[in-house]
């Protein structure tokens, strides 16, 4: 280990240091250390962005080859940092209230964002599943975290089954890459390719039982299961905080494991990649439309949006992987602003789920109910709202790419586009023309009304700038196909 390497991962250390001083902050005083364990943890958070965006160490890989640096990681970090902080932001009324003031909320959500940090920088399968890990069980802890309530206990129990199936999946699959390349560095994996002349069945195997296991954690058909019921049974800080960052690092590595180690094999992946992407635009769409529970209908958009993005990765091409990246970080704002929303939702100090609570949201919260208006025509991919550019950058990618398969894919995604906005419309609907439900708590209004419109704001200086996202992404999304 040299000092460069220590540069170069400076953005993590801090994480790590700043978590342990609050482990013994929390531990000498107690749960009425977790607002200003949360609130440090947002600043930790916001400082290690900025040191990834100023990093001084060319690009490279470091600590023996087993971390990389680079414009594509960067970008991915930061996006990372910036969408937990957000989710941190939504969760502090919440700590107070609905986490019974545990200081250890905040602590998860800083060892989950190390994990996504380290997952994103791995350079190699061993690395990748220590970040993995250290990501998976801190969101399991978080699902169960109100453990005096059923419907969490059961949904942290079915997350941990079957995100430890997942991750024996990755484990056997990479084992069995070791078994038949001699290595488990990504750079040694693509050398192993390239000398095979065609004889890869070996590989092919194990990566798919790895491709198995990374499906799992963005909640990809068929291995989208566990997401609708997590989702309802985790409070809606929590929900918000699994909709964003996880799914956004999980991608991101989902590009690198395909793109770096087994960029030769991509006639092979990108016809897997696509079936699973279709697959889950279709059963997004159409599960969600007679879903009641909001949280529920969150989960089941969450999977078709999955596989919008994964249109972009099928593609296999840089402007592909360019999409992919915009269209996460659009995903992103999108569901923090909505959970917003519903997390402003209760009636006599109880959280509501269901849809028809948002009736006549509009005559009792205009701000709030203007806000949600956006975010719902904008995940409808609605011109000329961010999210319509986001989609039209991962169809342009499928189209451009040339084959008959990702044509097919792109036809899929406009028509399962046209579906999802039913539901979408349907809450705007009630919002604005059904008779007023009863009466909500005012108690967080206005705060809640400064959130929304933050992050629907934020959606519309998206619109405005993607140009300048545009370009950001181009470069992150070269540096995967430099080689």
């Amino acid at each position: 280990m040299t000092h460069l390497d220590l540069i170069a991962f400076a953005p993590e250390l801090l994480m790590a240091v700043a978590i342990l001083t609050f482990i013994l902050f929390g531990a000498f005083t107690g749960d009425k250390a977790a607002r200003p364990v949360a609130i440090a943890g947002i600043v930790v958070m916001l400082v290690a962005a900025f040191l990834v965006a100023n990093q001084g160490t060319d690009d490279g890989t470091y600590f023996n080859n087993l971390v990389a640096v680079n414009d594509f990681t960067g970008a991915a970090k930061i996006l990372i940092l910036l969408v937990s902080a957000g989710s941190l932001f939504l969760a502090l009324p919440h700590i107070a209230r609905d986490i019974n003031k545990r200081f250890e909320f905040p602590l998860l959500y800083l060892f989950a964002t190390l994990g996504m940090m380290i997952l994103v920088s791995a350079q190699d399968l061993m690395t990748l599943y220590l970040g993995l890990e250290l990501m998976s069980l801190s969101l399991y802890v978080l699902a169960a975290l109100r453990r005096e309530l059923v419907r969490a206990s059961e949904a942290g129990l079915k997350y941990f089954v079957l995100g430890a199936l997942s991750s024996g999946m990755i484990l056997y699959g990479s084992s069995i890459i070791y078994g038949y390349s001699g290595a488990t560095n990504f750079d040694l994996i693509a050398g192993a390719l390239t000398e095979s002349d065609g004889n890869n069945i070996g590989l092919l195997i194990g990566l798919v039982f790895v491709v198995a296991g990374l499906a799992f954690k963005v909640s990809a058909v068929p291995f989208h299961m566990w997401t609708p019921d997590v989702y309802q049974g985790a409070p809606a800080a929590v929900t918000a905080f699994f909709a964003g960052a996880p799914k956004l690092a999980a991608m991101m590595v989902f590009v690198r494991v395909l793109v770096e180690p087994f960029g030769d094999l991509t006639a092979q992946w990108q016809q897997v990649i696509a079936l699973i992407a279709m697959a889950s635009m279709i059963l997004g769409a159409f599960a969600a439309l007679n879903q009641r529970n909001i949280k529920r209908l969150m989960a089941y958009s969450s999977i078709a949006n999955m596989g919008y993005a994964l249109i972009g990765l099928a593609a296999g091409t840089p402007e592909g992987v360019q999409g992919l990246m915009a269209y996460m970080t659009i995903y992103a704002v999108m569901t923090l602003g909505s959970f917003a929303v519903i997390m402003l939702m209760r009636r006599e100090d109880r959280p509501l789920e269901n849809i028809e609570d948002l009736a006549g949201l509009i005559n009792q919260k205009p701000r709030m109910a203007a806000a949600m208006i956006i975010m719902m025509f904008s995940l409808s991919g609605i011109p000329p709202l961010a999210g319509f550019f986001g989609k039209l950058m991962v169809f342009m990618a499928a189209i451009n790419q040339g084959s008959a398969l990702m044509l097919v894919v792109a036809i899929v995604g406009a028509l399962t586009s046209v579906i999802a906005a039913f539901y979408y419309l349907r809450i705007i609907k009630l919002m604005v023309f059904d008779p007023q439900a009863d009466e909500l708590d005012h108690k967080d209004a206005r705060e809640w009304s400064i959130t929304a419109g933050v992050a629907a704001a934020l959606l519309i200086v998206l619109t405005l700038g993607f140009n300048h996202l545009h370009g950001w992404f181009a470069g992150a999304s070269a540096v995967l196909f430099a080689g």
